[in-house]
């Protein structure tokens, strides 16, 4: 199915979000785009959502392009459109902060999309509020899967050559021994909730040399608990915010957790959709590859596209 390319709006670290919407049909489309510098994330990225399927937590996927304009060889990875940006834009749409009803919500939805995610055996590697989407009905979504690594067979941890992620929202054990397995999400995860209610990156000095930044993770110092929470929020927390990853309290345990429990959210199918149909990209025209949660043709079409392309 050929899509039209409308503006941008978005710039990552290797791609460019565009609004866009198919040829012949209704649904409104977000599509990052990138040259060969940023391909094998928005491959991998692909292939983490194709494998772990559809959940009302997690961006929903329609597929794959490449496309060939001006000489320029891009990538297009086909995502939801979030009518509500992301997280970190509903943060300044009021003020910088949100109340703690709104951050409880927000905190169980992505809470939902992390315990699928790891159910799946994969491990996001790059939570924070910018990586997570609001849609017209208030529901978050955890997007950018870029940075996405299959964990080890038997609960291994997993070891990278490099930093894998977001400088404020890395895991004692990922700085120290660069290590990965499912409790950096965790830890960022408490991270993204302390920002919520304070507006403030959790270690409060986002200008600080990145070094300095990293050896206050690596250390001794517990990032600061925001006191005006209530105190199952502060709990929380302090269950997210352990330095030792094996005593951090997993998704599944932190689901039973007081300050999420109640909150009424989608729920994850685990059963993955693994269907594809294949295709042939057309070197002058934008093509889906099906791919990343089923075909197309199956996805929920929204009654209007949402102001002009």
């Amino acid at each position: 199915m050929k899509w039209i390319r409308g503006k941008a709006i978005g710039q990552g670290g290797f791609a460019t979000v565009y609004r866009a919407v198919l040829k012949d049909g209704d649904l409104e489309l977000a599509v990052k785009t990138s040259g060969a510098y940023g391909a094998e994330a928005l491959k991998n990225e692909s292939y983490v959502l194709d494998k772990i399927g559809t959940c009302p937590e997690v961006i929903r996927c329609y597929g794959y392009s490449e496309t060939f304009e001006k000489e320029q060889h891009d990538y297009n990875l086909l995502l939801e459109f979030a009518t509500g940006g992301s997280l970190s834009d509903e943060m300044k749409k009021h003020g910088g902060r949100l109340l703690e009803p709104y951050i409880r919500r927000h905190t169980k939805s992505i809470l939902n999309g992390i315990y699928f995610v790891h159910s799946k055996g994969f491990i996001h590697c790059d939570i924070k509020v910018d990586n997570v989407l609001i849609f017209q009905n208030g529901n978050a979504k955890i997007c950018d899967f870029g940075l996405a690594m299959e964990a080890s067979e038997k609960g291994k941890v997993e070891s990278s050559r490099e930093l894998r992620g977001t400088p404020m929202y890395l895991a004692p054990e990922s700085v120290n021994e660069n290590e990965y397995d499912y409790p950096v999400d965790i830890w960022a995860l408490g991270c993204a909730v302390a920002e919520m209610y304070t507006g403030k990156p959790i270690w409060n000095d986002p200008q600080q040399n990145q070094w300095a930044l990293l050896l206050r993770i690596g250390g001794e110092e517990l990032p600061e608990i925001p006191q005006e929470l209530s105190e199952e929020g502060k709990d929380f927390l302090s269950k997210c915010l352990i330095k030792d990853p094996k005593k951090r309290w997993t998704a599944e345990m932190l689901l039973d957790h007081p300050f999420v429990t109640g909150i009424e959210v989608g729920e994850c199918d685990n059963e993955s959709d693994n269907n594809k149909t294949s295709s042939t990209s057309s070197p002058s025209d934008s093509y889906v590859k099906d791919g990343c949660k089923g075909e197309l043709g199956t996805a929920v079409r929204v009654k209007a596209v949402m102001g002009r392309i």
